[in-house]
C-alpha cells in the first residue's frame, strides 16, 4: 500500500495497543489509540480513521454497541470495522457480526494475522473510496454516455452479472464447501481449495480495476485536462521481461515474437503498461495455442508506432466499427471470459493522449485457415508522440 492510512484501535487496556502497535511497525500506517468507546466516537472527525480495531469487551459502551452507533451513521458506516475479542463461542461472533462488524481477530493477536486482516479490510476501502470518488463526479459525465445509454444498459446487464456472479459464486462455493466438511479434510485438500478461491478472488480484483480504469478514464473524456500527460520511456527490457512473463503464466511463450525499438514516448507508464496487457491479453483470448502473436515498435520521425498481431478467428469491418464498452462479438459460440472492455481502455487512451489507434483485420469463416502462412487475425496499431 502506497497510501498512508490512518486507524483508529479502540481498548481500554493501553497495553493491547502496544501490542498492536509493534505487530504493525514499519507498514506505514498512522495509528491512533482511545480508551473507550465514547471517546473514540468523539475523536473520528480529528482522526479521519480508514479502519477501527474495536476492543469487544470494554467498561461504560462496549465494542458492540460502539460498532452500532458508527455503523448507524451515514458519515462513517463506510469504515470497516475489526472487532478484537477474546470471545470465541459462535454466538459472540456472530452478535458482532450482527453490530456491523466487517472482520474480527481473536485475542491473544498474532502478528501475521493481524497485519493480513489490516490489510485486506484498507484494500476494500480504498475500492470504495475510489468508486465513491466516482459517484460524486459532475452530472456531466453522463451526457458521454447518452447517444449509447440503452445499448451499454444492454450489454451490461447481460455482460457485466455474468462476470461478477461467477467468481463470486467460486468463492461462496469453496468456503461453503469448506464451512461444512472442513474437520474431515486434510490440508491438501484445503490447500486446493482455497487455491480455487484465490483464484476466483483475483479473477474479481482484475475485473473491478478494469471497470475503475474504464470509468476514470471516461470522467477523464469529460475534462481533457484532468488527464495527465507523462513522458515515458520505452525500455525494449522492461516492455519484453513484463509480456514474457504474462505469456509464461498462459502457457504462449513459445508463441510470442517481439521486435522492438526504444523510445521516450509522450504516455504515462501506467497507461503504456494498461495498453500492451490489454492488447496482450485481447490477443491470447482470441488466438489459438501454438500461433504467432507478434510484439512490435518502432519510431518514424516523431511518431512512435506500436503493433500488436495475432492469428486468430478475426473481426469483420462491423465488428471493428462497434467496439465499445461491455461489447463482445460471438459470445454465445466461442465462450470467452470477460466485459469486453479491453479494445474500448486502450481506445480511450490513446484518444487522451492525442494518439491514433486502428484494427485491421481479415475475418476467417475456417478456423483451420489461421496457421496458414500470410493468414492474418488482426494488428492493432497505436500512433502517438514521442
Amino acid at each position: 500500500m502506497t497510501n498512508t492510512f490512518s486507524i483508529l484501535v479502540v481498548d481500554d487496556d493501553p497495553n493491547n495497543f502496544d501490542v498492536i502497535e509493534t505487530f504493525l511497525d514499519g507498514q506505514g500506517y498512522q495509528l491512533h489509540y482511545t480508551a473507550s468507546g465514547k471517546d473514540a466516537i468523539a475523536v473520528l472527525d480529528a482522526c479521519q480513521p480508514d479502519l477501527i480495531l474495536l476492543d469487544v469487551m470494554m467498561p461504560e459502551i462496549d465494542g458492540i454497541e460502539v460498532c452500532k452507533l458508527i455503523k448507524a451513521s451515514t458519515k462513517w458506516h463506510s469504515i470497516p470495522i475489526i472487532m478484537v475479542t477474546a470471545l470465541n463461542a459462535k454466538s459472540d461472533l456472530a452478535n458482532c457480526l450482527n453490530a456491523g462488524a466487517d472482520d474480527f481477530l481473536s485475542k491473544p493477536i498474532n502478528s501475521l494475522e493481524l497485519r493480513a486482516r489490516v490489510n485486506s479490510m484498507l484494500r476494500i476501502k480504498q475500492q470504495y473510496d475510489r468508486i465513491q470518488s466516482l459517484s460524486n463526479v459532475r452530472a456531466n459525465t453522463i451526457n458521454i454516455l447518452e447517444g449509447t445509454l440503452n445499448e451499454l444498459r444492454g450489454n451490461l446487464a447481460s455482460k457485466m452479472s455474468h462476470e461478477l456472479n461467477t467468481p463470486l459464486n467460486g468463492i461462496i462455493g469453496t468456503i461453503d464447501l469448506l464451512n461444512d466438511d472442513l474437520e474431515n479434510m486434510d490440508l491438501a485438500e484445503v490447500r486446493e481449495m482455497l487455491g480455487w478461491a484465490d483464484e476466483s478472488a483475483r479473477r474479481l480484483e482484475k475485473l473491478t480495476k478494469k471497470f475503475l480504469t474504464y470509468l476514470e478514464l471516461e470522467v477523464a473524456a469529460t475534462n481533457q485536462n484532468s488527464f495527465k500527460f507523462a513522458h515515458t520511456k520505452f525500455e525494449k527490457a522492461l516492455v519484453e521481461s513484463k509480456l514474457r512473463s504474462t505469456a509464461s503464466q498462459v502457457k504462449r511463450d513459445h508463441d510470442l515474437i517481439l521486435e522492438l525499438e526504444e523510445a521516450e514516448i509522450a504516455i504515462s507508464e501506467n497507461h503504456l503498461l494498461t495498453i500492451l496487457q490489454e492488447l496482450f491479453d485481447n490477443a491470447v483470448k482470441f488466438s489459438p495455442a501454438g500461433s504467432i502473436i507478434k510484439v512490435s515498435s518502432q519510431v518514424k520521425g516523431r511518431v512512435f508506432c506500436l503493433s500488436v498481431q495475432d492469428f486468430g478467428r478475426g473481426m469483420t469491418n462491423e465488428q471493428v466499427n462497434h467496439i465499445g464498452a461491455f461489447m463482445q462479438f460471438e459470445r454465445q459460440t466461442y465462450e470467452q471470459q470477460g466485459a469486453g472492455l479491453g479494445l474500448k481502455i486502450v481506445t480511450r487512451i490513446v484518444e487522451l493522449a492525442k494518439g491514433q489507434f486502428s484494427i485491421s483485420s481479415v475475418c476467417k469463416d475456417n478456423t483451420a485457415d489461421i496457421f496458414k502462412k500470410g493468414a492474418k487475425k488482426a494488428i492493432h496499431r497505436i500512433r502517438c508522440k514521442c
